[in-house]
Formats: structure tokens, C-alpha cells, sequence
């Protein structure tokens, strides 16, 4: 049972309802952990604006999910790792691949280096070293990309705090931690 309240239809103040019936016509469906943001329709619009516009940037869709599945994993967040196994499936990432990602890496090299710095700004409270900054420029990040790896790092880290404060209940297909042998 989720520790914070889960705003429903049927307890949502207007705005809050208002905003359940954008994010339903976008996704199809309301996830439990935007009703806990609803507590506070300020920071739910602030989060969902947030996702929009990052949403447009240069990194691709598979990248921002391989980031989110490696700090859901990194961060022990069983709600945002069974959310983004979904959407990476639905994304076009293969199990092997999210396997990889879960494991602080990728098959694809390019987005191994962003999985990778992506966890280090986590692990390091953003204190990278030189050395991890042109390790992904040298696989063909800019500088804005960099920019576009941190927001989705502050982002994620956003949602897996939410979910493990809250413990709100996972409506996705339950993924466990634990990593296959």
C-alpha cells in the first residue's frame, strides 16, 4: 500500500482531473506514480513538463530508456524498473538488451558510454572526472546531448525517489530486482 496518497478520479479536484485527462488521452492510461504526483498539481505539471520537453531532444527514445532502466535498477526503485522494462519493450529493446542495461551497460556502444556516465553521475552526486566527459564525446555525444544525459539523470532520479517514498503499488508487469545470474 503506497504510503502517500494515491489521488483517484473519484477524489481528484478538477485541476487534478484535468490533468488526468491529458496524461490519459496521451498515454492511455494514468500510472500510479503520476496519481501520487497529483497530491501536488504544481510538481505534477512541473514533472510533466519536464518529460515533454526532454522528451524532444536529440537523444533518442531507446537511450532515455537504457538510462532509466540502468538508475531504476542502480537506485533499487522496483516501480520505475518494472515501468521502464514496459515501455523499453515497447520502445524496441530486446530482454538481452535491458539485461545489459539493468547491468550498467549496453550492447550498443555508443549508448554503453551514456548508460555508463549516466550511473556515474548518480554514484558520484554528479563529481564525474574529465576523463568520463570525453569518454562520451568520444563516441559521438555533443555537448548538448551531455546536457540532455544529466536532465534525464535528475529526471529519473526524481521518479525512483517518488516511487521508493512512496512505495506507491506497481501497475505495470512486476520486474524484480534481482538481476539473473
Amino acid at each position: 500500500m503506497s504510503r502517500i496518497n494515491v489521488v483517484t478520479i473519484e477524489t481528484a479536484t478538477a485541476e487534478q482531473k484535468a490533468l488526468f485527462d491529458a496524461i490519459h488521452a496521451q498515454l492511455g492510461t494514468v500510472p500510479n506514480f503520476l496519481k501520487v504526483f497529483a497530491n501536488s498539481p504544481v510538481a505534477l505539471k512541473a514533472f510533466l513538463g519536464l518529460f515533454g520537453i526532454a522528451g524532444t531532444g536529440s537523444l533518442d527514445p531507446l537511450t532515455r530508456e537504457r538510462i532509466a532502466l540502468a538508475l531504476a535498477q542502480q537506485n533499487s526503485c522496483e516501480y520505475c524498473l518494472s515501468a521502464h522494462t514496459a515501455l523499453g519493450r515497447t520502445a524496441g529493446l530486446t530482454g538481452a538488451e535491458m539485461d545489459s542495461n539493468r547491468a550498467g551497460t549496453s550492447q550498443d556502444a555508443k549508448a554503453a558510454a551514456a548508460v555508463k556516465f549516466a550511473r556515474s553521475l548518480v554514484e558520484h552526486n554528479g563529481e564525474v572526472t574529465t576523463a568520463e566527459i570525453a569518454e562520451v564525446r568520444n563516441v559521438g555525444y555533443s555537448d548538448s546531448d551531455i546536457v540532455e544525459i544529466i536532465t534525464h539523470v535528475g529526471m529519473n532520479l526524481l521518479t525512483n525517489i517518488l516511487g521508493k517514498a512512496s512505495r506507491v503499488e506497481i501497475d505495470f508487469p512486476k520486474v524484480d530486482l534481482k538481476l539473473a545470474a
